[in-house]
């Protein structure tokens, strides 16, 4: 393992996220992060991971796995229920690496998803929190920085405001949560890494055990064979949306509760709603801010040979 990893270089913090709470997270050898932007496939990931972990355990395993930086709940009770896990710790980050650093006892997986999609997506999300999730992030004495808000009602605004902020415009004054560009620069320059692994929802979509072995490889889990058709049906959308049906969390937090969620995980909801000229705009935004290896792989999920 390289002694030069990356580091921490600054803290980002607001109403959704604050990356000082990582602080007092203690490793342990064998941890894995799970990072993602948003809305680009986390919870899939998570189910996948913890599939792989846990030899096809039943329900929703996203809830084994904390979301470190979530300001919502308090830290204290993520750091003990991180501490009293007795199987491999699986955690889940929204953070850009250099306000997370990299730690060489870990092994990452960065999953990513077109910019497009991943605007819709959110989108989608969010016009679905409750007036329960609003005020659970907005009415706390120690809420950090403006309020969430509620994103425009069409997703066409969303995606402008998103292509002129450089992330999804959550917080009040067109703030965003992490920032977009950067977030998927910064980790796809860790790809040649031996702890970090690079997957994109569009090759998750077109084989599922294909990348779910990809990802058993990484972790240097052997699978079950005898167990692997239950995760891979543990890891579809239908009994992804089951499962977080039956989680009383989602029904406070979303309007239609875990269905809404985990949805559909459809790609290319916006080819019939975005005109040639905005369609274009993405890859501007993309040739402008990512490598050209970068953007490919962002919009491909096709990685270099070398």
């Amino acid at each position: 393992m390289p002694t030069n990893l990356p580091y921490k270089t600054r803290d980002i913090r607001n109403v959704i996220c604050d990356s000082t709470r990582w602080n007092d997270v203690v490793f342990r050898d064998d941890d894995i992060v799970i990072a993602t932007v948003g809305k680009t496939g986390s919870t899939w990931t998570q189910q996948i991971v913890g599939n792989l972990v846990l030899g096809g355990a039943d329900g929703l395993l996203a809830r084994e796995s904390p979301w470190i930086d979530h300001t919502v709940a308090p830290i204290e009770r993520i750091l003990a229920q991180v501490e009293a896990q007795t199987h491999r710790r699986f955690l889940k980050t929204h953070l850009p690496v250099d306000a997370l650093g990299i730690d060489p006892r870990v092994k990452y997986i960065y999953t990513a998803r077109d910019a497009r999609d991943a605007v819709w997506s959110m989108h989608h999300h969010a016009r679905r929190f409750s007036a329960a999730a609003y005020a659970h992030y907005n009415d706390r004495p120690d809420r950090i920085g403006p309020p969430l808000v509620p994103p425009p009602e069409e997703p066409r605004e969303f995606y402008h405001a998103f292509l002129k902020t450089g992330g999804m415009p959550l917080i009040a004054g067109g703030i965003a949560a992490w920032p977009f560009w950067e977030h998927i620069q910064g980790w796809w320059d860790l790809r040649h890494l031996p702890n970090v692994l690079l997957v994109h929802y569009a090759n998750l979509k077109a084989d599922t055990p294909r990348e779910m072995r990809r990802i058993a490889r990484h972790l240097d889990i052997a699978i079950d064979e005898a167990a692997f058709p239950r995760m891979v049906e543990h890891c579809g959308f239908q009994y992804m949306q089951d499962a977080a049906a039956k989680v009383e969390f989602f029904d406070i937090f979303f309007e239609g509760g875990g269905r809404v969620f985990v949805n559909k995980g459809t790609n290319g909801r916006w080819k019939d709603v975005l005109t040639p000229e905005e369609i274009a705009a993405g890859d501007e935004e993309a040739a402008k801010r990512l490598t050209p290896a970068c953007a490919h792989w962002l919009k491909t999920g096709e990685l270099p040979s070398a």
